[in-house]
């Protein structure tokens, strides 16, 4: 599945329009939610309470029919993920489903909408009178059919109004074998140092922005509750976190784009990221760097191309030296790694990544073999 976002050119009614669209969505969320917890209804039930919503509620019948469906989609899905979570006997909090309070989207499916044929233009045809919009893109959404087209999402973000088209493609990458396997320790110091020595510098992104997000923080809270200056101050905030957000993913899509192209197989640390962060001296260094996005997507682009991804024990991969195995003891202001047995000098990031990669081999032992690969 494809995901095709352009910007939406309207004026301030369709705006408006979009809005009271995104309210119904959170409304029969939240009524549906309402029922399974007194009544422990199914997923067929929520489906069939919509048209019940619709007949009781005048504005929640002006939204498309397959877009109150799709709101009850949702609370189905946060209802099985807390399910699964029980029946995982996961640690700590199961995620009990909650009620929506700031929703931002809402969700078409193939009715409601009408893309025109010059694939510059879009018209939502149910009865919130969202009416004609402009697409701002450079990507030509035209080029496929429209039956390929299987969700249509109106999404506000701080910026403006955004349109996002689910296309049902598959992407063909041929990968290009280099014969390199690499071994990478994600860090705080650097963003990630790999078993070949090179290391990315860390780009602090929030950092480099804090600065300037606690000055408009404190504009924020100088303004007078329920104004149109806070609701502007506020919106600068929202507008300051987005840039961060869109940079700290752009940064991670293209590192983990480049790795994946330039070898052949990938070793990183199974990490609990989610533990790490109880750590207050470090949790905010943590969020930062966005580990968990860059790996994500390590993973997505290592299926597109079709190379093993290998998670390995995250133990002693620091203290042990790479050549020997020798157990050498350090802290982690200790940034050099010497061994006392065989004398051998690495950057302690550096040893790490070849302990990695000397794990995930041992592991799947000779390529070709059956061993279990995650990718």
């Amino acid at each position: 599945m494809l995901i095709y976002e352009y910007k939406l050119d309207g004026t301030k009614a369709q705006y408006a329009a979009i809005d009271e669209a995104i309210r119904v969505v959170q409304f029969i969320r939240n009524k549906c939610l309402r029922l399974w917890m007194d009544d422990h209804a199914t997923k067929n039930d929520l489906q069939c309470y919509c048209a019940v919503l619709a007949k009781a509620f005048p504005f929640a019948s002006s939204l498309n029919s397959q877009a109150r469906q799709a709101s009850a989609d949702r609370a189905w899905s946060a209802i099985a993920r807390f399910y699964d979570n029980c029946k995982a006997k996961k640690p700590g909090k199961k995620g009990y489903p909650r009620f929506q309070k700031n929703n931002r989207s809402v969700e078409y499916k193939t009715t409601g909408w009408k893309l025109e044929s010059d694939g510059k233009h879009i018209t939502f045809t149910d009865g919130c009178g969202i009416g004609r919009l402009r697409l701002v893109g450079t990507r030509d959404i035209k080029t496929f059919p429209v039956k390929q087209i299987k969700r249509v999402r109106l999404v506000r973000h701080a910026n403006g109004y955004y349109v996002q088209f689910a296309v049902q493609a598959e992407r063909n990458i041929e990968h290009i074998p280099t014969g390199k396997l690499v071994g990478i320790d994600v860090g705080l110091k650097a963003f990630y140092a790999d078993s070949e020595g090179v290391t990315i510098e860390n780009p602090r992104h929030y950092r480099k922005a804090e600065k300037r997000l606690k000055r408009l923080q404190r504009c924020l809270s100088k303004k007078q509750k329920k104004s149109k200056n806070r609701k502007k101050a506020r919106q600068a905030v929202a507008y300051a976190h987005l840039k961060v957000q869109r940079q700290r993913e752009d940064f991670a899509r293209k590192q983990a784009n480049a790795l994946v192209t330039s070898h052949d197989l990938i070793a990183f640390e199974d990490l609990h990221i989610r533990n790490m962060v109880r750590n207050r001296h470090l949790a905010k260094s943590i969020h930062d760097a966005g580990w968990g996005r860059f790996l994500i997507w390590v993973n997505y682009y290592a299926t597109l191309h079709k190379i093993p991804v290998i998670t390995v024990s995250p133990h002693y991969t620091s203290q042990n030296c790479s050549a020997c195995g020798t157990l050498v003891k350090k802290s982690l202001s200790v940034r050099t790694h010497i061994c006392t047995d065989c004398g051998v000098v690495l950057d302690r990031d550096h040893n790490a990544a070849l302990n990695i990669l000397q794990k995930a081999l041992s592991t799947i032992g000779h390529m070709g073999t059956d061993a279990p690969l995650s990718a």
